[in-house]
């Protein structure tokens, strides 16, 4: 049984390959046209030349970390399988394609009708893992013409991917475990597409839920949100609650009029002598607000209190809304703050909450959630970390999916061996001299568990033994080398594509999955490579033989000068 030209996934009578079907691509844009057109001359001057069969490897890779940092994390593998699982080209873009090439002959147009991904294979790091400049995060075999095609598809994959999985993994950090960090980014990304990368891959790198609805249901992330001002000041007075009732919590009893227990309830909180000072008459719109909101979500209500003044009437309004449905049985969420002085006001907040548990015996008021938006960003967060506060939960937007301090990842896409002749780039700049031929990659861990070195070798060159002693050397300086003796030896590249063949490969992951791998291999970093200030450089390596074989391979094509 033969397979259809042009899509991975099924055999010719349309039937679906069992255990092999992968999803299209998230984003239905994401076809061989998502490319730049000297791709397409490339594949037809091969063409041209009868060299397009030839069989190639590319590398993927990034030359430096972003963000000031020192560690990466790879994201964008499953879109890139998904984009080689279901290409093919239709007819309407063969057209396309040949009207932009001046004399395009009709036979390459045959050529691509029939092109396909089932002699490419893909050899890639684990989606999620801590990567370094240099190593392969993909490795991809097959006709140098089909190969070049991917090119520009898999850089902008991965590119934007990896780079906001590390931003989220940064804020992650600086953040610490314990608190929750929403991402809130969908009107400010650039266009759906961001928005919907971002959600997915903020997710990924340590983020807790999103305010984007669509990437809650694409992708399973957790959702969270409340309401903005524009609701809060909607409102004018208590009066325009027409629907007062509200049923307990256990399902017992209907309280008929829910605002008067509000009214009830603040009163109390006025008589309180742990406010007292702090407040006199509170906006009665913004109460209006609050306890319509309440009425909706009794048992999720979170209220943002800084429309009109957060300690004089945000937080007690909130207080008798929240008295009034611990009355009832429900347990109010928290706050969102989302301007001021943060640490102050969460700081005050939190006083206002305990004050109001003590007096009014009402357990675990104190420990309600304060969440903090604003515009936040990895150094907000640090700064807010040093002067003290009680934020439990971070929403982050603008600055966490625009990649506000480093636009781009700058990954490249470089050929390193045809027809298995390795091949190098060079450059005057030594950080842009390609490393040649078709290599494996390995992790070596010391002795306290953390990763000493990545290294690579060639292809045939026996892989590191645990315990065995191993000259690792800097791939373009000389002086830069070191012996290692690792205690755990981990194979980075692996199968994830093998085009029409039946041996195994790696199944995709659920994200959730991929995300735990970011956390634990982050946890698992030495904290010297993840501070924030001046961290230390994590070693990335060659094999001795390799160090020798680029720098033979650099003198015999590099030419030779001449002095007049």
């Amino acid at each position: 049984m033969e397979k259809t030209k042009g899509n991975n996934n099924v055999f010719e009578d349309g039937k679906k390959k069992p255990g092999r079907v992968v999803d299209k691509p998230t984003n239905p844009m994401v076809t061989p046209l998502l490319n730049d057109l000297y791709q397409f001359t490339m594949a037809y001057a091969y063409w041209k030349a009868g060299k397009q069969s030839e069989r190639s490897v590319f590398d993927l890779y990034f030359r430096k970390n972003p963000f000031g940092g020192e560690y990466t994390i790879f994201a964008g593998l499953e879109e890139c399988i998904k984009f080689l699982a279901n290409f093919t080209l239709t007819d309407e873009e063969i057209d396309f394609v040949r009207d932009s090439l001046p004399g395009c002959e009709e036979a390459f147009c045959d050529y691509l009708r029939g092109l396909d991904c089932s002699d490419i294979e893909v050899y890639a790091v684990s989606e999620g893992s801590v990567v370094f400049p240099k190593v392969p995060l993909l490795r991809i075999e097959g006709p140098v013409a089909v190969v070049q095609l991917l090119e520009t598809p898999f850089l902008n994959l991965v590119n934007y991917a990896s780079l906001v999985a590390t931003n989220a993994a940064r804020h992650r950090f600086v953040a610490g475990k314990s608190k929750l960090l929403l991402e809130f980014g969908a009107r400010r990304a650039q266009g759906p597409d961001g928005a919907i990368s971002a959600s997915k891959y903020c997710y990924l790198g340590g983020f807790d839920a999103t305010s984007n609805v669509a990437a809650g249901r694409l992708f399973g992330i957790p959702l969270r949100g409340t309401h903005s001002h524009a609701f809060v000041s909607s409102f004018m007075s208590l009066d325009e609650i027409v629907d007062k009732a509200l049923r307990s919590s256990d399902g017992k009893t209907t309280c008929e009029d829910f605002v008067n227990l509000v009214q009830t309830c603040l009163a109390k909180i006025q008589n309180s002598s742990s406010v007292t000072g702090i407040f006199s008459e509170t906006n009665k719109s913004e109460l209006a607000a609050f306890t319509s909101y309440a009425l909706a979500f009794p048992s999720a209500f979170l209220a943002l209190v800084d429309t009109y003044d957060v300690m004089k009437s945000g937080i007690p309004n909130f207080c008798a809304v929240a008295l009034a449905l611990n009355e009832l049985g429900y347990k109010a969420v928290g706050i969102r703050l989302d301007s001021g002085d943060l640490a102050y006001l969460s700081t005050e907040a939190r006083k206002f909450f305990c004050g109001v548990e003590r007096e009014l015996n009402v357990p675990d008021f104190g420990k309600m959630i304060i969440t903090a938006s604003n515009d936040l960003n990895e150094e907000t967060v640090d700064a807010l970390n040093k002067q003290g506060h009680e934020v439990d939960a971070f929403g982050i937007g603008t600055n966490l999916v625009t990649c506000y301090s480093q636009a781009a990842l700058g990954c490249v896409f470089k050929l390193v061996e045809i027809n298995n002749q390795p091949r190098i780039k060079l450059s005057e700049d030594v950080t842009k001299v390609s490393i040649p031929c078709k290599k494996r990659t390995y992790r070596l861990f010391g002795k306290e568990g953390y990763p000493l070195v990545d290294i690579m070798t060639g292809e045939n060159e026996p892989p590191p033994k645990v315990g065995e002693r191993l000259l690792c050397r800097h791939p373009f300086n000389e002086s830069k080398r070191a012996y290692v003796v690792p205690q755990r030896v981990e194979e980075l590249l692996k199968c994830y594509w093998r085009g029409n063949a039946d041996e195994a490969r790696e199944e995709l992951e659920p994200l959730k999955e991929i995300r735990n791998r970011c956390i634990k291999q982050l946890e698992n970093m030495r904290p010297d490579h993840m501070r924030r200030l001046n961290p230390t450089p994590y070693k990335v390596s060659v094999s001795a033989k390799l160090y020798d074989f680029i720098h033979f391979l650099w003198l015999n094509e590099a030419p030779v000068g001449e002095l007049h």
